[in-house]
């Protein structure tokens, strides 16, 4: 167990461990057999439990094989900087049995997206994360770039997002990442993202998700705008036009789905009023890491059991049921077209 530790892949099942003086070993091709340090013998069913088992695909991104002077086998993570002789895929080892796994949440609030991800290669895989530079967004761009995805870092501050850049550089120098300038307040400056994107040719595998509604509150007169009725009104709509996204888009292989990072998430907010300040400065010690605030994001986004399914809103890593006025589809249906109708007027003045 102390290995296990060391290894940052504890397996808490007090069924799976072992007796004193034994230990779990794999072999070159996958197989786990047991060592009896007391009578020196070595076998493949499990001591306690009699079962038989293998470890579960490659080694997770970041980890090598080696064998050392004596011909032993040991393995080096290299993002974390440190060497184990225990085989990190024993936290993720298949049981040879026919009986139905116990399927529950195994994620929740509390959850790390670096945790979500352990053992996950996203080799292959292609990630834009917008406002990645900086708190849920860098710590998204990091998590999946650790883990072999491509990750373009998409920022309006192109300096900013260099940094972050290479700041994941840093912790991984074979990580793939790239930063890429987008203003998401700016048509124009969206539309040249787009195309450079475009002819980039890559394929994008992985997308940073991220009371009534009446669309004439939408831009309100000045004297009767409030920034936090503002804000609410505006995560109605992200909901409400992720479901449209899903409705429009899945028949051709695109989901879309919305999430909430977690209530009492410390961020940048408060910036605009000294009350806000204030009061995430008394909330603070009760909010999440941005480690946890991304984990939801990282779970929509790989999770193997939501592939091909959206249209869905979630918080803490499961899935909710939003408010009545966000599962309204009708509503939803409007919103996108008039997003539409004031995105056309906008590219019409600017062409005038």
């Amino acid at each position: 167990m102390s290995a296990l530790r060391y290894a940052g892949l504890d397996d808490t099942d007090s069924e799976d461990e072992l007796p004193p003086g034994w230990e779990e070993r794999t072999t070159k091709d996958g197989w786990v057999y047991y060592a009896n340090h007391v009578e020196l013998k070595t076998q493949w069913d499990h001591p306690k439990t009699g079962k038989k088992k293998r470890v579960a695909g490659d080694l997770p991104y970041g980890w090598e094989q080696e064998t050392d002077e004596n011909g032993q086998m040991y393995f080096v993570d290299h993002i974390n900087k440190r060497t184990t002789y225990l085989d990190p895929r024993l936290a993720f080892t298949v049981e040879e049995t026919s009986e139905k796994p116990n399927i529950r949440q195994r994620y929740d609030g509390n959850s790390a997206a670096m945790e979500i991800l352990q053992g996950r290669d996203l080799s292959g895989k292609v990630a834009i994360v917008t406002g990645a530079n900086s708190g849920i967004g860098y710590e998204t761009a990091r998590s999946l770039a650790l883990h072999g995805a491509h990750v373009v870092l998409a920022c309006r501050n192109r300096t900013r997002a260099n940094d972050a850049t290479q700041k994941i550089l840093e912790e991984w120098h074979k990580a793939k990442v790239e930063a890429m300038t987008l203003d998401l307040s700016s048509l124009r400056s969206v539309q040249q993202f787009a195309e450079t994107y475009k002819a980039r040719n890559l394929f994008t595998d992985i997308k940073d998700p991220s009371g009534k509604l009446d669309f004439s509150l939408l831009s309100p007169a000045k004297k009767d705008y409030w920034a936090m009725l503002a804000y609410n009104r505006s995560k109605l709509c992200n909901i409400l036009f992720s479901k449209e996204l899903n409705r429009r888009l899945s028949p051709h292989g695109v989901t879309s789905n919305a999430l909430h990072p977690g209530n009492m998430m410390y961020s940048s907010l408060h910036r605009s009023w000294w009350l806000y300040t204030l009061l995430f400065a008394l909330a603070r010690p009760f909010t999440k890491s941005m480690q946890q605030g991304a984990a939801t994001t990282i779970y929509c986004a790989i999770a193997a059991e939501l592939e091909g399914l959206g249209g869905m809103y979630f918080n803490n890593c499961c899935r909710c049921l939003p408010s009545q006025e966000a599962q309204n589809e009708a509503l939803a249906s409007d919103l996108w077209e008039l997003s539409e109708r004031l995105i056309l007027e906008r590219i019409g003045s600017q062409s005038a």
